[in-house]
């Protein structure tokens, strides 16, 4: 039995994407794809969500993913960034929901926990853990991407171990 998740470090300027894959008697889980989406500051701002909706379209229709897995909003003292960030948030689960798909949803504390073993870690230790759990065979620019991989890898720890 497979399992695909598509995990989604959620923002509306950057979104980390992940696609992880774990078979049933594999020991590790596979990076199918991963990506740091990005939408131009110069859009409207509702045409930045509908190309994430867009973006986030493809990606099910490509890689036929059997899950979602999200970080849940960490609020910070710009409250314009978390509206705007919360509302990507609900695209991507709109879009999810709607086909059918489960959506588990994880907070910082508890993917900096199942990546690391500790909710205190700083992101490089979270990057640097990520890289020893999952081989990514390219070149990641942006944190979004690593992030998005850890969400995939606690969703398959927390919920398709067995």
């Amino acid at each position: 039995m497979s399992t695909r998740i598509i995990a989604i470090d959620p923002g509306y300027e950057r979104l980390g994407i992940a696609i992880i894959d774990k078979e049933s008697g594999d020991k590790k889980e596979r990076l199918i794809y991963s990506d740091c989406f990005k939408t131009s500051a110069k859009l409207a701002f509702v045409t930045r969500l509908a190309q994430i909706g867009r973006e986030l379209e493809r990606l099910i229709d490509e890689y036929q993913p059997t899950a979602l897995a999200i970080e849940t909003l960490f609020f910070t003292n710009n409250q314009k960034t978390a509206m705007r960030v919360s509302e990507a948030r609900g695209v991507i689960i709109y879009t999810m929901a709607s086909r059918g798909f489960t959506v588990h949803e994880y907070t910082p504390l508890q993917i900096k926990s199942a990546t690391t073993g500790h909710g205190k870690s700083d992101k490089k230790q979270v990057i640097a853990m990520v890289t020893r759990l999952i081989d990514i065979g390219k070149e990641v620019t942006h944190d979004d991407e690593y992030d998005a991989i850890a969400i995939g890898l606690t969703c398959i720890a927390s919920e398709y171990r067995r």
